[in-house]
Order: C-alpha cells, then structure tokens, then sequence
C-alpha cells in the first residue's frame, strides 16, 4: 500500500484523514501500480528512497509542517498534489516551487441529495441552521450574530457540531469553552461537539442554512461542499479558497478586517437568507438547488479517481526505473566563518 499514515492521522477524523481514507477505499488501482509509490499526505516523517513520491497537500504554506519546503524541499518529492488552485498558488508564491511540480486534485465526497430530492427539505416554520467545522474558523461570531438574529426571528434554530476531538486534540477546545458554555445554555443552540461524519450528513438534510462566517483561510472546504450538496443555502465569507469552492452559487460576501464588520455584514446576509426562507421566495429555493447540482456534478469520487489514476500510471510511466526515484543530494551551501 503507497499510502503514509502517522501518529496524528491514525487518531483523527478531519477532512484530511476523510479524504485520504476515502481514496484509500475507492482507488482500486492494483498494489503493483500502488507499491511504487509512497503517497504523503500533508506531514512528512520519513521517505523512502525507492518510491515515487508523491506529496498531497491540505494545509497552508505557513503550517510548520510545510516548512521542510524551503530552500528547494520540494526536489525531494516527484510530484506535489493540492486542493485547490488558490492553495496551489499559495504554495508556489511561498516556497518558489516550479508550476510543473504542481498538479490540483480537488476533494470529493460522496453525494448528499441529488436531483428533486432538494425539495424534501423540512416545513419552513422552523428555519434550522448549521455550523460543522472545528470553533477556531468563525463559531466566535456566529454566536453572537445568532444570538441576535433570535431578537428578530422566534422561528430560528442553531445546530453546532464543533470540536477539536474530531482531530483527538480536545484539549484544544479549552480556550473556546466560555463559547461551547454559551451554545449549551442558549434555547435555540443545540451542541453536538463531535459526531461520525454519517450523522453530519443527516444533520444536513435537515438544515436550509450552512451558517459560516469563516475567519480562516480554507484551502479547499469539505464543510461547505457537504451544504451545498445538502441543498443548504449557504451563507459564508470569501476567504481563502472558499470562493474557489463555491463557484458562484451560494450566498458568499466580502470577508472583513475587524470581527465588528465582519460581525455586521455576516448579519446583514444571514438575515436575508433566514427572510428568503421565511417569505417561501423561490430565489432561496434557486439558490440552494443550484449549489446542490453543482456540488453533486464537481466535487464527486469518479472525477478524482479519474484524476489520481491518471497520475499515479503516468507518474509510473516516467519513474518506472527505480534509480530514478533516487532522493537528491542536498547541495553544498558556503557559509563565512
């Protein structure tokens, strides 16, 4: 098997592992293709010598396990696979790797809702939310902004699944447990913590709004990607790749410097969508339809695989002689005194 686990992805179920583990099941590719490779994803440890190698990317250049990239890192591996193309770039512009090293292979998930079921969603006499991402990427003004919103509307529900055990680092919760208080002692907060994707994904068919105010820099979002295939109207920032993802179909606004703004123009949207809904305008049901098809069409398991199997044999065509796959010999660097 080609595939590099390590003690933090043995332990964790966040997007990274969901999406190693799901090509593991599905790329059905042969160990005699497979067994030439070592397929790194994201934090290297060892390399081995003999292998294509063959790094996927899912973090942000400054993530200091990307800091084996300096200085020409890069040469040690054959190929570097990204998420997106904003990410991708990202990585060049800070490491000056060359475009040809680069190849974007973007995330997958299994369909959620598909054709007219995106009109089974729920009666509209209560408008149920969603947030399903770790509390470090926006819950801090998500609360307040629904807690708000709950002075205007008696009709809204917040569903939070949000903790850093989905990556076995509860720990990491304790700076937000004043705000996990606040979701636990609020009547229109239900929170969940950490849950089995599977339940997410029911959560989701129940949901008319992926709630996500984003103040991290994305560099794909499964998160986002499951609400739009959902049929969620999605209202959410601009930041990083997230534009990227969205492709023009969800309720996206302008990401702002300071939590204040940003605080005020993620209401200002939030509002219209939970009105949308409210009102039965067909332009929410618009909106929601067309990201769920679009999701459903671009981010599917056949289009990946398809990309990974084309690389993976290419990849072979071009290593097949195992003196080539040979690590480089770092280079000598003169240094006075």
């Amino acid at each position: 098997m080609g595939f590099e686990v390590n003690e933090i992805s043995a332990n964790s179920n966040g997007g990274t592992e969901l999406m190693q583990r799901g090509l593991i099941e599905r790329i059905n590719i042969g160990s005699d293709v497979l067994d030439h490779f070592q397929i790194i994803s994201s934090r290297v440890r060892e390399l081995q010598e003999d292998k294509i190698r063959v790094l996927w990317l899912h973090d942000l250049p400054g993530d200091p396990e990307s800091e084996h990239l300096k200085d020409g890192g890069h040469e040690r591996f054959h190929i570097l696979v990204f998420v997106s193309n904003w990410q991708m770039q990202q990585y060049i512009g800070y490491y000056n790797i060359p475009w040809h090293k680069c190849i974007v292979i973007e995330n997958a998930i299994d369909p959620i809702l598909t054709g007219d079921k995106i009109h089974e969603k729920p009666p509209t006499d209560v408008v149920k939310l969603i947030y399903h991402t770790t509390p470090h990427r926006g819950l801090e003004l998500l609360v307040p902004v629904f807690k708000a919103l709950c002075e205007k509307y008696d009709n809204i529900e917040l569903d939070v699944f949000s903790s850093f055990k989905i990556y076995g680092w509860e720990h990491r919760d304790q700076p937000y447990q004043q705000l996990i208080d606040d979701c636990k002692q609020h009547p229109k907060i239900n929170y969940h913590g950490t849950v089995p994707n599977s339940e997410v994904r029911e959560a989701l068919k129940n949901a008319h709004i992926f709630a996500y105010p984003s103040i991290w820099n994305e560099t794909s979002c499964i998160s986002l990607i499951e609400a739009m295939s959902a049929g969620c109207i999605c209202v959410h920032s601009n930041l990083g790749a997230l534009y990227e993802t969205a492709g023009g179909t969800t309720m996206m606004y302008q990401y702002q410097d300071t939590p204040a703004q940003h605080a005020d123009m993620f209401y200002g949207v939030l509002d219209v969508a939970i009105s949308e809904i409210n009102n039965s305008k067909q332009a929410a049901l618009n909106t929601a339809a067309l990201s769920c098809s679009y999701a459903s069409m671009r981010f599917t398991w056949p289009t990946a695989l398809a990309k990974w199997r084309m690389l993976l044999n290419s990849m072979l065509q071009t290593y097949n002689d195992v003196d080539s796959r040979k690590l480089p010999v770092p280079m000598f660097h003169y240094k006075i005194g």
